[in-house]
C-alpha cells in the first residue's frame, strides 16, 4: 500500500474540494463556521456540520501551509475518519496532492453527540476561537491497509472521504479486531510491515526509494468536546440541570504508517 497522488491534469483543485464537500454535506446538515487560531499563530476559517439524520458530525478546516483537513465522527457505527491533503513538492518530483485517510475507533464522549452540535449558535462571527482545554498527543500505529470496496459494512462515510486516497487508508489492529467481533467483514483489512525489523523512520533514511515507517502529525485545533450543565433552583431551593453551553478542546494525533518509498514521506525531513 502506498500514498496515492492526485496528479495535475486530473483534477483541479477547486473542482476537487468542491465535490469532496458536496459529497460530505449532502443530507439534513447544520452548518457553523468559526475562525479559529491554529498553533503557529495564524487563524483559519473551521467548517463544523452536524447531520442528525446520519448521526455524524464533521470538522473541517485548512491549515497554514495549504493541507485540508477533514474529520468525520460517525456516531452510528462508532467510527472516526481523518483526511489530509496534502501539496505536494512538484520541484522533488511530486504530483500536485497526496491524500491520506486513517480510521479509528470513535469512543464515547470524545465530542459533543450531533443533535447537541446541530443546536449551537455563536453570538459573535467574528471572534477569534482557542479551545479551552488542550489534550495530549495521541500515538497511533496504523498498521493495517483497508480495501475501499467492502468499507460499506464499517461506516458510509469511508467511501465519500477516503475516495482520494484509494491506497492511502490506514487502521489499527486494536481497532479491526473490535470490528471483527461486531460482524465486520474482515477481506476488507490487510496487515501491514510497521514492526518489521531494520524498518527505519523515513526522517532517518537517506534513499528517496527504501522503504520506511511514515508519521504523520494533525491537530484538530477547536471543536466542542463537552456539554457544560447548569442548574436552576426553585423556590425551595432545589436544583434542575439544564445544557448551558460547550466544552472545547483541541486534540493532536500522531499516525505512524508504512511506506514501500520515503518519497511519500517528505515532510519528515522538516521534523
Amino acid at each position: 500500500m502506498f500514498a496515492r497522488w492526485i496528479s495535475p491534469g486530473s483534477v483541479r483543485l477547486t473542482v476537487l474540494l468542491w465535490l469532496l464537500t458536496v459529497s460530505l454535506t449532502l443530507g439534513s446538515a447544520s452548518e457553523l463556521k468559526v475562525r479559529v487560531r491554529l498553533a503557529d499563530g495564524q487563524i483559519t476559517d473551521e467548517l463544523l456540520e452536524a447531520d442528525s439524520e446520519k448521526d455524524s458530525i464533521t470538522v473541517e478546516f485548512k491549515q497554514g501551509d495549504g493541507t485540508l483537513i477533514t474529520f468525520v465522527a460517525d456516531f452510528k457505527q462508532d467510527v472516526k475518519i481523518f483526511r489530509a491533503l496534502i501539496l505536494g513538492e512538484l520541484e522533488r518530483g511530486q504530483s500536485q496532492y497526496q491524500a491520506l485517510c486513517f480510521i479509528t475507533r470513535l469512543n464515547h464522549n470524545e465530542i459533543i453527540p450531533s443533535e447537541s452540535m446541530a443546536r449551537l449558535r455563536q453570538k459573535n462571527p467574528l471572534a477569534i476561537r482557542t479551545a479551552e482545554e488542550k489534550r495530549s498527543t495521541e500515538m497511533l500505529s496504523m498498521d493495517v491497509a483497508v480495501n475501499l470496496t467492502r468499507t460499506w459494512q464499517l461506516s458510509t462515510h469511508i467511501h465519500n472521504m477516503c475516495n482520494v486516497a484509494l491506497e492511502a487508508v490506514y487502521t489499527r489492529e486494536a481497532d479491526v479486531r473490535h470490528w471483527l467481533d461486531r460482524g465486520v467483514e474482515g477481506s476488507m483489512f490487510e496487515p501491514q510491515a510497521v514492526e518489521v525489523p531494520g524498518l527505519q523512520s523515513c526522517g532517518t533514511v537517506k534513499d528517496l526509494w527504501q522503504p520506511c515507517l511514515c508519521s504523520y502529525n494533525l491537530r484538530l485545533e477547536w471543536y466542542p468536546c463537552l456539554l457544560k450543565y447548569c442548574r436552576n433552583r426553585d423556590v425551595s431551593g432545589r436544583g434542575s440541570p439544564y445544557k448551558c453551553g460547550i466544552k472545547s478542546c483541541s486534540k493532536g494525533y500522531q499516525f505512524t504508517y508504512y511506506v514501500p518509498h520515503k518519497q511519500l514521506c517528505l515532510w519528515e525531513e522538516e521534523t
